[in-house]
Order: C-alpha cells, then structure tokens, then sequence
C-alpha cells in the first residue's frame, strides 16, 4: 500500500517549478504502477506548448479557468470538472485565465524530473523498473 499527502511532495525533487507550471508528482515509474499521477499547477496568465508524443495524459481541473487550444484544430474551455484526454497525442497551447489546478495522470509514468523540450515533448524513460 502507498500513502502520500501533497506536503510529503512540497519543496522536494518532486516538486517541479517552471516559469508556466508547478507540477507535484505523487505517483511515478518508481512507484510500479504503470503510470504516474500529479497536482499540478497551471500559472496564471501563462500559455505553455505541450505535445505528448510519447505519453498519454489524462487531466481533469478542479480549481480555476482557462482553455486548451488544439494546433491546428478547437479551442476547448476549461473549468472546474472539466476532464481531457490526450489520447491522440494532440500538440496543444494550455493557456490559464486563472490560476488552474488539475490532476494529471500519464501513461507510460514519468520518472519525475521530465520538462518540456523545445518542442513541448517529454522524453520517455527506458529504464526499466526495479
């Protein structure tokens, strides 16, 4: 059995800040679970490219406003309960209105100290799992 609580994550490696978002990583490839799941913070007023070419997200907001935009394609709002799932590897703009927080879990996991390339692609680790 694994128990967490967010402050465990805080202010640790796993707690990674960029200019754009603030993302707290609860579960990850080490855990063994075959994905990983964050808290994650999306900066007011910032607009961050992501494209994951290598991994299926699936995110679902609880606090704040904001929009993702599809390149090449719709615009969706995104609001308390709102769920998205990247399951086409959509390249998208993730843009915050308000401050956002959302749970986001990633299949393959990541090992925790993933950012965006130039690209907005994360890597995939390879390792394999102990």
């Amino acid at each position: 059995m694994i128990v967490k609580h967010l402050n465990d994550i805080v202010n640790t490696k796993d707690d990674v800040d960029t200019s754009t978002w603030n993302a707290r990583r609860l579960l990850l490839k080490k855990d063994g679970l075959g994905y990983s799941l964050h808290d994650t913070v999306i900066k007011e007023g910032t607009e961050t490219l992501i494209w994951y070419k290598n991994h299926v997200e699936s995110v679902y907001c609880f606090e704040g406003e904001g929009e993702i935009e599809v390149i090449g394609g719709e615009t969706y709002p995104i609001t308390p309960g709102t769920l998205y799932v990247l399951n086409g590897h959509e390249k998208h703009l993730l843009r915050a209105k308000k401050q956002m927080r959302m749970v986001c879990v990633f299949n393959p996991p990541l090992s925790g100290a993933e950012v965006h390339d130039k690209d907005g692609v994360y890597p995939v680790d390879e390792t394999v799992e102990a």
